[in-house]
């Protein structure tokens, strides 16, 4: 038997705008980070439950629950990849490890070089976010974030950090690195949300 045409299901889950990447092109901003094991702490502090700031060694990090997932990644830059099998520690996971304070409404993931992404709690705890150190069952590779990366399959990929560091509740909403420079507060690929002018009453802080 043949194979499937895959193009209809594929062009039925392609956001607006954006056009289907069979290879997985190098984008970000700034250096290559070198990564020291002895060095590197996950950190999440800010508005938690019990009031600490909880950390975790590149060891007992590796050591957390590992999960697949499977999700698409949509750059801004109008590439999608669909259907990719992502594996780490899911955002549920650690939201269960350290939980958030009553009130919690926002969280922001922090990145090597102060690189900031902020996203709104409901967007950050859902089933398919993941801390990744794996992709399709291989370990990420530096350019495309080792040891760490976000992924957050349905907003635009800029949400999902690489190297990443650490993660802060937070009460009320403050912008990251991009969202400041002019890019959407929210990020929905299925709204084209891709900059800040765009925005609705809500949607984000003043700029």
């Amino acid at each position: 038997m043949g194979q499937p045409d895959n193009r209809v299901g594929e062009a039925g889950r392609l956001p607006p705008g954006q056009r289907p990447q069979r290879g997985w092109p190098v984008t970000h901003y700034g250096p290559v980070p070198r990564f020291r094991p002895e060095r590197w702490e996950f950190r999440v502090f800010g508005a938690t439950a019990d009031g600490d700031k909880h950390c975790w060694t590149h060891e007992e990090f590796s050591a957390l629950p590992y999960e697949t997932v499977v999700g698409d990644l949509h750059c801004v830059t109008k590439f999608s990849m669909l259907g990719q099998e992502w594996g780490g520690v899911r955002a549920a996971t650690l939201l269960r490890l350290a939980p958030p304070a009553p009130g919690t409404t926002h969280v922001m993931v922090w990145a090597e070089y102060g690189y900031s992404a902020n996203l709104r709690l409901s967007d950050f705890d859902r089933e398919d976010v993941v801390f990744a150190t794996h992709r399709d069952g291989e370990l990420l590779t530096a350019e495309h974030g080792f040891p760490l990366r976000l992924v957050v399959p349905h907003l635009y990929a800029w949400k999902g950090p690489k190297w990443v560091r650490g993660v802060e509740y937070m009460t009320a909403d403050r912008r990251g690195f991009w969202e400041e420079r002019g890019y959407h507060n929210v990020g929905d690929p299925w709204r084209e949300q891709r900059y800040s002018y765009q925005e609705e009453p809500g949607e984000g802080p003043e700029l």
